[in-house]
């Protein structure tokens, strides 16, 4: 049975503290939930550099400075000037790319309503809201209504390329839950010119050392649920993507664009692949 959404949350307090503390974020977006947390896990995070072992710091950084990298390609490329972020928690993209694209991008966080509320409060307390960023409600898992992507997507330009994120969701959910919502993001995307699908991904293959098993079992419990590894292989995962509608797809190792991005690889970044999926517009 698929989880609620609403189970995800948790995540979003410690990843946003994470991503503040190495300069990707803005004080705004640190909550009182966030810093308790990483102060919680600091010991953990400490022992685990000492003995060279997988870290959750490691892995968030590195998805996040991908999916950022694949972000703007697309648009400095001019394929992407709209971007839905689903499940964007306290993710600082919005405000950052809006900063550096300004009017030639228009950016959507969306989220479970509550957690939309709070990101937009905090977000307009700080004056960062600027034009053509927005925060909405969102259910990811809906097929049709108010709060469906479908509906979110009604209102964008359809002449206009347009990318959609997920950070941080697709392991917390089961395999038909995904595929539902691949099928939905491909069938959405199919409406513009351009569509682009990012995303992080952990895969079985790469993911069975002692190491990486006991970090999943503390993952597992922060996010108070089970982490889902649903494809052996990347080519498992292409095959299930291109099924699902996003028929070009690759799947990017950290270590592959570690010199792109300037990123010192800690143990456990290399755990995460980003999907770059397109429609076949």
């Amino acid at each position: 049975m698929a989880r609620s959404s609403a189970a995800i949350s948790p995540t979003a307090h410690y990843t946003g503290y994470t991503w503040y503390e190495h300069g990707l974020s803005h004080p705004a977006l640190v909550t009182p939930q966030g810093r308790l947390m990483h102060g919680a896990l600091k010991p953990l995070h400490m022992l685990a550099n000492m003995a060279g072992a997988p870290t959750l710091q490691a892995f968030l950084l590195a998805r996040h400075r991908m999916i950022d990298m694949a972000l703007t390609h697309a648009i400095e490329e001019g394929r992407v000037s709209q971007v839905i972020e689903v499940a964007a928690g306290l993710s600082p993209r919005g405000w950052r790319f809006k900063q550096r694209h300004g009017d030639r991008l228009r950016y959507i966080e969306a989220d479970l309503p509550d957690m939309a509320q709070r990101k937009s409060q905090l977000l307009r307390q700080a004056g960062l809201l600027t034009p053509g960023h927005e925060v909405v409600p969102l259910d990811a898992l809906a097929d049709e209504g108010p709060l469906s992507l479908s509906a979110l997507a009604g209102t964008l330009d359809p002449a206009q390329g347009t990318a959609i994120i997920t950070e941080g969701l697709v392991n917390y959910f089961d395999t038909p839950t995904v595929m539902g919502m691949w099928g939905r993001f491909a069938k959405v995307l199919g409406g513009f010119p351009h569509g682009l699908y990012l995303s992080d991904i952990h895969l079985i293959q790469g993911n069975q050392h002692a190491g990486i098993t006991g970090f999943k079992a503390l993952l597992s419990t922060f996010v108070k649920g089970r982490v889902h590894l649903h494809f052996d292989t990347e080519d498992q995962a292409i095959q299930a993507l291109r099924q699902a509608g996003l028929e070009h797809a690759v799947l990017r190792a950290p270590k592959a664009v570690a010199n792109e991005l300037g990123l010192a690889l800690q143990p456990g970044a290399n755990a995460v692949r980003v999907i770059e999926a397109r429609t076949p517009n």
